[in-house]
């Protein structure tokens, strides 16, 4: 017999009707508020400069909206139009070269049994320690009207589209490079077995099962060399002589011509195509499928005499060219009037008789750098892990995924004139931040958010989320997961995002141009103005130093960073 039930008061009706609210943790809130900071942080570094930028196109000398009058004047302007063209075709054709060659130069590392290949890989990662200037320079000391092979451009001068597509083949060779090396390391031999059993030739092979498995990897490759290329600013200013490119005509505009309104509608113009290449690498990346399955053999080289032979070779002239372009910087800045007198002298070093920044320039990009280290290691860190890890304030994380991956489609030059009419603006409340050491700072973590944050995020993506799951059931607080779980795990990751921030601060100097003061002028803006000056041996030899010091700091970070991972690593080990 079923006891009788008892009918709820009005009191408990009401009671029962009211919705049930959920109960917000105090580890929501702390994520929700971190969220919130690290989203306007990106927006006052990225979305409202850019906007600044896009409203200066429209706008007068005097700040009158004009409407279209300023685009109108720049494509009915032939010297400036063609810029266009011309950056479109050094692009094109730096491009078509660089992938290729990177290719080849990764097949050589990944599917030969060639000796030495540590060191090729070394050797050919070089360049991403320079500031793009100084294979320019090199050229005009081997190529110029008193260079050491000028013989060998019959009939083409160095200063020209020819200086900058061999300039830029420097500088971007490596970043090609990484990105098909990982694509080419990833292989499943059991279909070259397959293929092989069936009688295909070792071409057919190539062209059905390597280029298909690898293709991602060139797309990639290809829109990350073309961006950087039309981007790029030191290679054209150093060695493009009168061939004007889109990044030059920026400078010229705002440093040579004070024409902010003309330099925002150029740097608009050089922003489309790094948008549309950005985007289309992305589309291109949702397509991948997964390269490897869980049966899936690894595959290993076996020795081939005729085709290790030619592939040793090539990496050795990739190398050797590599080589070459460094040395002829090193030698030039110790010598003392290069090509009359060959005796060697530190003259050159002696920075602070040298117009473009002394010795104090140096010294400043140490500080920015070590800065932009740390701090934008912790912002990066931080904000990856609300993306990846944290399940509350699901708008607040997709706008932070959004803000985080705009830096990598906006060109550093185009970047540092936001920046410029952003916090120069005089009813802007962060103005007293332009011409510091502080907007440096911000604008080089803003300029290279984007790659740390995948980097990041894919570290974060190994760590299973019952860790957060269980902590929480323990009631153990949100930060000291993060702190005693998430950053000792992915502390290799996290200290490599810090050395890739510092050597970037060392190396950029598109995106800080504009930015900085007599008194917090950087070495590689003083490479840039020692040229500009005719002191050339000078800014080979600054050139050198930023080498030099990116060279050391991986070297004493390898070493110091040992000890650390071994601590916290020591979950790894039984």
């Amino acid at each position: 017999m079923t006891a009788p039930v008892t009918p709820l008061s009005p009191a408990g009706l009401a009671y029962v009707s009211a919705p049930i609210r959920a109960k917000v943790s105090s580890d929501d809130r702390i994520l929700a508020i971190t969220t919130i900071i690290i989203v306007g942080a990106l927006v006052l570094g990225v979305a409202l400069p850019l906007y600044a930028l896009l409203a200066k196109g429209f706008q007068s000398a005097d700040g009158q909206f004009i409407g279209l009058a300023n685009y109108r004047t720049y494509f009915s302007t032939p010297a400036l139009f063609d810029s266009i063209g011309n950056s479109v075709v050094v692009t094109l054709i730096t491009t078509l070269i660089a992938v290729p060659l990177a290719f080849l130069f990764a097949y050589g590392l990944t599917r030969t049994c060639i000796p030495g290949k540590s060191l090729f890989k070394g050797i050919a990662l070089i360049p991403i320690l320079m500031p793009s200037l100084l294979p320019a320079i090199s050229l005009v000391y081997l190529f110029g009207t008193q260079g050491l092979a000028k013989g060998l451009l019959i009939g083409e001068s160095i200063y020209g589209p020819v200086g900058i597509v061999l300039g830029e083949l420097f500088y971007v060779f490596p970043h090609a490079l990484t990105i098909l090396l990982i694509a080419l390391s990833t292989s499943d031999a059991r279909l070259y077995e397959a293929a092989e059993s069936l009688g295909a030739s070792k071409t057919r092979i190539f062209f059905t099962v390597t280029l298909p498995a690898a293709r991602y990897g060139l797309i990639s490759a290809f829109f990350i060399v073309f961006t950087l290329v039309i981007t790029d600013f030191g290679v054209p200013k150093v060695i493009g002589g009168k061939y004007n490119v889109l990044a030059t005509d920026v400078y010229k505009q705002v440093i040579g011509r004070h024409d902010f309104e003309m330099g925002a509608v150029v740097s608009m113009i050089l922003l489309a195509p790094a948008v549309l290449a950005f985007f289309a690498d992305r589309i291109a990346e949702r397509r991948q499928s997964a390269a490897l399955s869980a049966r899936a053999v690894p595959y290993e080289p076996r020795p081939k005499r005729g085709r290790d032979a030619f592939f040793l070779v090539f990496c050795g002239l990739i190398g050797l060219a590599i080589l070459s372009v460094l040395a002829v910087a090193a030698y030039a800045s110790w010598i003392k009037l290069w090509p009359y007198n060959l005796t060697f002298t530190n003259y050159h070093y002696q920075f602070d008789l040298r117009d473009g920044g002394g010795w104090a320039s140096y010294r400043n990009s140490l500080v920015m750098s070590a800065w932009t280290a740390v701090i934008g290691t912790a912002i990066v860190f931080v904000g990856a892990y609300l993306v990846e890890k944290s399940r509350a304030f699901r708008t607040g994380r997709a706008l932070l995924q959004f803000l985080a991956m705009m830096p990598m489609a906006v060109p550093g030059l185009v970047l540092g004139l936001a920046f410029v009419f952003f916090f120069n603006a005089p009813n802007n409340p962060l103005n007293g931040l332009y011409h510091t050491m502080a907007i440096l700072v911000i604008n080089t973590i803003v300029h290279f958010y984007t790659v740390a944050h995948l980097t990041a995020v894919t570290a974060l993506k190994q760590l299973d989320a019952e860790f957060e799951s269980v902590s929480a059931s323990l009631k153990v607080p949100v930060y000291k997961t993060f702190w005693r779980v998430s950053v000792p795990v992915c502390m290799p990751a996290a200290l490599d995002i810090s050395m890739y921030l510092f050597v970037n601060a060392m190396t950029t100097v598109s995106a800080v141009v504009f930015l900085y003061a007599p008194h917090t002028a950087l070495a590689s803006v003083a490479v840039l103005n020692m040229d500009d000056s005719g002191e050339l041996a000078s800014a080979a030899a600054m050139g050198m130093m930023i080498v030099y010091t990116s060279a050391a700091v991986r070297v004493l970070h390898m070493l110091l960073t040992r000890g650390v991972l071994a601590r916290a690593s020591a979950w790894r080990k039984r």
